[in-house]
Parts: C-alpha cells; structure tokens; sequence
C-alpha cells in the first residue's frame, strides 16, 4: 500500500521519540485485516462460546482485551440464523476495548455518544443486562437507522437511540451519566490496511478537521458526566494530536480528571501515563487508541432537575384506552412468557405503539428520538376489542428460558426450514413439534435455543411467517 510520504515521516518520528520499535509497522498495512466476533453474552453462556464457534466453523481464539471476542477465519455471513437471531456481532477485534475498559454495571446510566454502527452500544447494553439505561445517540441520520437495527437484533431491551448534537444532548442531561464513551470521528489511520478509501479521506481533511469536533465532544461529554463518572475516549488512529495531546489539554483545562491505568489488559501497549494503544504490528488488531478518565468525586456539577420538565400525555389517549392497551399488552405476555414481570419499566402508549421506558418519557422531550425504550409491539383495536400484536424485537428481547414451553418452536441451525423463515416463507411443525405447542396463536421460532422471531400458528400446523420484510434474506 502506498502510504502518504507525511504520514510515515511522522509515525518514524514518533517511533523514536517514544522508544517504541517500527519494524514491521507499515509492512503490516499490506497484510491481511484480522476479523472477529463479540459472542452476545445475554444470549449465549460461557459455557455455550465453544459450541457457537464450532457451528460457526471457527475454533475457539479470544481476542485477550474482551472476555466475549474471538478472531475469526472468515467474514461473519449475515445469511447465517444466528447472526439474525444477536447470537454474535461482527467486529474488528480492536474496536472491542472501549466497551470492555468502560465495564458499565446494571442500573448505571450510560452514553454511547457517538454510537453507529453500535458495536460498542451493544456491549454496554450487555453489560446493563436490562438494568438502568443506555442512550446510544448518532448525529447521522442514516447510520441511526443501521444502529437501530443492530441494538434490536443484539435484544437490548433499555437501549434509547437519538440522533442529535452533541452541544443538545449537554443541554438536557446535565451531570446525568455514570459513564460515557466517546469513539471519536477521528482520521482513522488505523483503518488504512482495512479500508483503502481512508487513505484518500485523510489526505482530503486530515487530522486538523477532526480535533476541533474531538475537543467539542469531550466538553459536551463532561457536561453531562457525573461527579465520580467515568469516560473512555477512543480513536482509531495513530496521531498524537488526536490521542494523548488531546487527553492532556483536557485534562490540562478540566483538572478535576485523573487517568485510570489499565496495564493489566493483556495484548494492549500501555504507556506510564495509562494510555493504551494496538500497533498492528504489535498487537492482534488494526490500529486502536483508548485512555479511561475518572471524574473527581468532589468536581462542581450541574444536574439536570427532572421534576421541573413539564410532563405530557398523547391527548389522544384517555385514561380508558390506556388500561385498555396495557391489559392487552399484559394478557398477550400471559400467553407467551412464564414470568411477566421480566420487562420492568414504565407502559408508554403512542398512539398505537407501545414502549417500555426505564426513566420517565419527559426526559426526551423535544430530542429527535429513533428508538424510545423496548418497543414491544401495537395496539389494534377491533369493534369489540384491542388486541396487542408483537413487534419483532420483543421476539430477539426474549431467551428460549423465558417462554411458554407450548409457545416456541426449536429448529435446529441447518434445517432447511430456518431460511425458509428467513425468507419470509411459511414453514410448518412436524407432528412431534405440534404435539409439544398450543393449539394456535403466536409462537416464537427458535434457531437451536436463540429466539429468531415470530411466526403464527394454525391447527393445522402450519406457521404463518412474521418475519420482517425489510431484514428477510433475498
């Protein structure tokens, strides 16, 4: 690859300064990219990695800095059942670091601020495991779209997604967050070996288009950041003036940060200051930079004061209609779930959507929301009644442990059947399948264990496919 003449004068450069060796660094921008995947944990055990892998054709090679990544051979098929079910989520191996050195806890709120395509959301949302919040906001209004799909796919179930500034979510949630990443718009040298259209993409705009967006962001981020919260900056690329000056010129005007040292993570260069770094020739991954600061327990915050948000309710909706809707929403659960206490948070009606909110609506009132919460399904009405009809990201919200054993249908990864469902065919249950299910009515599909999504049942066994046309395969 040819790389520009200023760039590999720099990097020599730094090299030296910094006592760090060069051979090989920009030999390894002509080899291969690594590949990997981060195993769902709210879906898959530990125990289950090895088995997931094996069906996957891949054998077991963790990536040492996630306890959840493994390299992989080849790319991730996006036709394959467990993909569409969030078993995994392709990623390059060195974009894993971030989410794991944030380690977001259940009941923490948490800011993924710069979030498509969500990678890193999906971890936290892990993380949380359906405990306190996550707010993964993208400023592009179409890589929302791809961020959505992908928190859905991963069944996240306390994920909002929004799509603003980062200037107006600093306006509303004032000393909000416990925790913040920030994976920055940087130049993305790292990405050079990945993708040659980075290479043009620096030499266009460069580092210096970047930092002052860098340096809005991280003000912004302590805004909003608790005192005692915590941020994890990263980037994916070598430049200095994007990394380490400028984690010391905001440490340097916000003095009330400390750097948190990680120098335990295996497989990651660590400087005295606690910044982390992957070389590629170094380290197993593309080039990655990620240092995690500490807010002082004693730094002057401003918060935000929720109960002087005004509060609204869609007039539309009475007092009536809403138990109404609500009594809907809890009978179909009945049917589906053993326990229908799993989603805790407030009933939202729009309209007629549903959504379940771990905080209350009005804190988003006014942002531009994509995705408001779990949105578990919709209210139809008939003459004499409201039905709940299901959405398809409750079906990936749900483990096979948490339904009826009368309302999920098992099939294993290579039948046939399961891309039939993929394609949006109708399937049917083998005599023995039918014998094990209700009557009819709505049941899940599952690909081996991992919920895939909706079908409806007929007596006569055959499945009516509810599989969304926009994710069907072609």
């Amino acid at each position: 690859m040819k790389l520009p003449v200023s760039f590999e004068e720099r990097m020599l450069k730094f090299f030296q300064e910094n006592n760090i060796s060069s051979e090989g660094f920009f030999e390894s921008f002509d080899s291969e990219p690594l590949k990997g995947i981060r195993i769902n944990r709210n879906k898959v055990s530990e125990e289950e990695y090895k088995d997931v892998l094996s069906d996957l054709g891949e054998e077991e090679n963790p990536v040492s800095w996630c306890d959840s990544g493994f390299y992989t051979n080849s790319e991730s098929s996006g036709n394959d059942p467990y993909y569409h079910s969030g078993v995994y989520y392709p990623q390059e191996p060195s974009a894993m670091l971030p989410a794991q050195i944030a380690a977001a806890k259940p009941g923490e709120y948490v800011l993924d601020m710069c979030a498509a395509p969500g990678g890193k959301a999906c971890r936290l949302g892990e993380d949380l495991q359906g405990e306190g919040l996550l707010i993964a906001n993208e400023i592009n209004e179409n890589r929302a779209k791809a961020l959505l799909r992908n928190i859905e796919r991963m069944g996240i179930p306390n994920a909002v997604i929004l799509n603003e500034t980062p200037s107006r979510l600093a306006e509303v949630f004032k000393g909000f967050f416990d925790k913040i990443v920030l994976d920055v718009p940087c130049s993305g040298e790292g990405m050079f070996r990945r993708d040659p259209n980075a290479v043009k993409s620096w030499e266009k705009f460069g580092p210096d288009t970047c930092i002052p967006m860098q340096i809005d962001i991280l003000n912004n981020a302590d805004k909003m950041l608790k005192a005692g919260g915590e941020i994890v900056y990263s980037t994916c690329t070598f430049f200095e003036g994007e990394d380490e000056e400028r984690i010391r010129e905001f440490i340097k005007e916000h003095p009330y940060y400390t750097i948190i040292p990680h120098s335990e993570v295996e497989g990651i260069t660590h400087s005295e200051e606690g910044f982390m770094r992957i070389w590629p020739h170094l380290n197993k991954g593309d080039g990655h930079f990620c240092v995690h600061l500490k807010k002082s327990e004693d730094a002057e915050v401003e918060t935000i004061e929720l109960d002087k948000i005004p509060s609204y309710r869609n007039k539309r909706n009475d007092n009536y209609a809403f138990s109404r809707s609500k009594d809907a929403y809890e009978s179909f659960l009945k049917e589906i779930l053993k326990d229908t206490s799993v989603f805790k948070g407030n009933f939202i009606l729009h309209k007629d959507k549903v959504h379940i909110l771990p905080v209350p609506e009005r804190l988003f009132n006014g942002l531009k929301t994509v995705k408001l919460g779990l949105f578990p399904g919709e209210i139809k009405c008939t003459s004499t009644e409201r039905l709940f009809v299901p959405s398809h990201s409750l079906a990936l919200t749900l483990t096979r442990e948490m339904i009826r054993e009368d309302s999920f249908i098992s099939i294993a990864r290579d039948d046939s059947r399961l891309t039939r469902y993929l394609k949006g065919e109708t399937i049917v249950a083998s005599p023995e399948e039918k014998a094990q299910l209700k009557k009819k009515g709505y049941i899940v599909i599952t690909a081996g264990k991992y919920p895939l999504g909706f079908g409806k049942l007929a007596p006569d066994g055959s499945i009516k496919n509810l599989y969304p046309k926009a994710w069907r395969l072609i």
